[in-house]
């Protein structure tokens, strides 16, 4: 069976490159996860597993520590940057080379170059992450297969501009509803205006006071926003229901059911009808006390920053697993049709994790 040919002893820069040339938008990864999956086959030092696309391979030293490098295949959709382009100041153009082809590079290339590793290890690439988290691949791994994530520490390579980024942010989205009657504008004394019910929602937001907290020394700093509002029947009607959608990014140390709680606080005495959630995803801690934790900050360098936004470094907190972030594209152009990397930086983050590694 023919399959895309990654030459994994391409230095990273250029293994991104190559990566980037197979398109693998979301739902489309399987021509990428085909030439994964036959690059390490080929490496006699790893098992090799496979779920739908996604690719696990470990070793089996009988280490004393297992760490799990996870990245995901999937882009989201190319726009008019694909194939890549390399320009004279090392910059690699294209549609994944930040998030985060760059970082599945470093696996594959530690995959290569490692078959008597430190630390027992275990590379895990995987589909679905860009779109509805119903369909993530890593999640889709946990359910069917939690024994090939098991490891004392993780590192999810996302992009991170070459620093260590620990744990992540929790995340709640909630439809507060306000409700009221119908009637003709006209004559809006006979009615009740739900968008009206809405201003106490919106006035409370206004005055949030954000919260702070010093979780490993990392400081995460708490956003709750209205991101919507939706309302409305007619140019000449009263409307009846309106919907306020807030956003509330919380910091690791509180749970789902906290965060919902606070929430439910905090809009308490305003008008609301109903309060619906509509997506929740827990954080995660950075852990960043645990042994192996220290010994990869140690190795890799930098001041660890906290992670603002949530990445699946909180699938591997859920299953006891302490993880960070780190990978050398630049989060600030993921997504974006400029998407690009710095190659001096991939090479660098190369040469730190093989020195974790190997020493």
């Amino acid at each position: 069976m023919e399959h895309p040919a990654l030459d994994l002893s391409l230095d990273a820069a250029r293994l991104t490159a190559r990566l980037v040339d197979i398109p693998s938008v979301s739902g489309g990864e399987k021509p990428l996860a085909d030439a994964v999956e036959h690059a390490l086959r080929a490496l006699p030092h790893l098992r090799v597993d496979r779920d739908g696309d996604a690719v696990v391979a470990r070793t089996d030293l009988g280490r004393a520590e297992r760490v799990v490098l996870a990245g995901h295949l999937d882009t989201v959709p190319i726009a008019d940057n694909v194939p890549s382009r390399l320009d004279g100041d090392g910059i690699l153009w294209g549609c994944g080379t930040s998030d985060m082809k760059s970082g599945v590079a470093l696996q594959l290339r530690l995959a290569a170059l490692l078959p008597e590793p430190n630390r027992d290890l275990t590379f895990v690439f995987y589909d679905n992450e860009e779109v509805a988290a119903d369909l993530n691949g890593l999640k889709r791994l946990a359910e069917n297969h939690p024994d090939w994530l098991a490891g004392d520490f993780a590192v999810l390579l996302e992009p991170s501009s070459g620093q260590v980024e620990g744990g992540c942010q929790g995340t709640l989205r909630v439809l507060l509803h306000t409700s009221g009657e119908r009637a003709h504008s006209a004559r809006s004394w006979m009615g009740s205006n739900a968008i009206h019910a809405a201003a106490p929602i919106l006035a409370r937001l206004a005055a949030y006071e954000e919260r702070r907290a010093v979780i490993d020394g990392l400081e995460y700093r708490e956003g709750l926003n209205a991101i919507r509002i939706a309302g409305g029947v007619a140019g000449n009607v009263i409307p009846d229901a309106c919907a306020v959608t807030v956003n509330f990014r919380y910091a690791p140390d509180r749970s789902e059911e906290e965060a919902l709680e606070y929430v439910r606080e905090f809009f308490a005495g305003c008008p609301i009808s109903a309060v619906e959630v509509d997506d929740s995803s827990p954080g995660a801690l950075p852990g960043l006390s645990h042994p192996a934790a220290r010994a990869f900050i140690d190795a890799v360098g930098g001041e660890p920053r906290p992670k603002f936004g949530w990445t699946d470094v909180a699938r591997f907190s859920a299953l006891g697993v302490p993880a960070v972030n780190y990978g050398p594209g630049d989060p600030n152009y993921a997504h974006k049709r400029d998407e690009h990397v710095d190659t001096a930086l991939i090479l660098d983050c190369e040469e730190r994790l093989l020195r974790w590694l190997s020493i």
